[in-house]
């Protein structure tokens, strides 16, 4: 990955997750701001061909709105679905040109990261989250703190929305995802 490349990642990213209907992600990824956006494919716990299946109508719109789109799972994954990245904690870098993003929560994990050659780092949770509920909230402050010891752009996760975007910038982030804040319908879209 060149520098070149890394100036030109999404700031705002949105998170699947299978409590979202299929129609209802669909929409969202159609409502997301063209060329600015990129999109992190999880759904784990879905059967193979139907997972594969609504990656793939979401690679299509993604494609065509400009968006990139990565592939939760190991970096042969990605290559074998053509995704523009994957987002997991695989060690070592085979394919310079993918995107591999990963998740952080604390100190540990955000150096991990750093070491494993991660382009970007989602950084949660930020705030309490619907997704992860009871997981312990970083803060602001806690979240700033380890958002400035990053040698690569920070993505703040967990409870945030379009609404945050000057705070983040203050605590030093590069961007912000989310899986509500993008999904329900009049929030979080620019």
């Amino acid at each position: 990955m060149t520098r070149r490349h890394r100036k030109n990642l999404p700031s705002n990213w949105l998170m699947t997750d299978e409590r979202v209907g299929n129609d209802a992600l669909l929409e969202a990824v159609g409502r997301l701001p063209r060329g600015q956006a990129g999109i992190i494919f999880r759904h784990h716990r879905t059967p193979r061909a139907e997972r594969r299946m609504l990656f793939d109508q979401l690679a299509r719109i993604a494609r065509r709105r400009r968006l990139m789109i990565l592939v939760a799972g190991p970096e042969r994954l990605a290559i074998a679905w053509k995704a523009d990245g994957w987002h997991g904690p695989t060690w070592g870098r085979g394919n310079r040109a993918l995107i591999h993003s990963m998740a952080a929560h604390d100190a540990r994990e955000l150096a991990a990261a750093q070491r494993c050659g991660a382009d970007l780092i989602f950084l949660s949770p930020l705030f309490a989250t619907q997704s992860h509920p009871g997981a312990r909230a970083l803060g602001r402050v806690r979240f700033g703190a380890l958002a400035r010891l990053s040698s690569v752009p920070v993505m703040a996760l967990g409870g945030v929305n379009a609404g945050h975007r000057r705070m983040l910038k203050a605590l030093g982030a590069s961007g912000w995802g989310a899986i509500d804040g993008l999904v329900c319908r009049g929030r979080g879209i620019s």
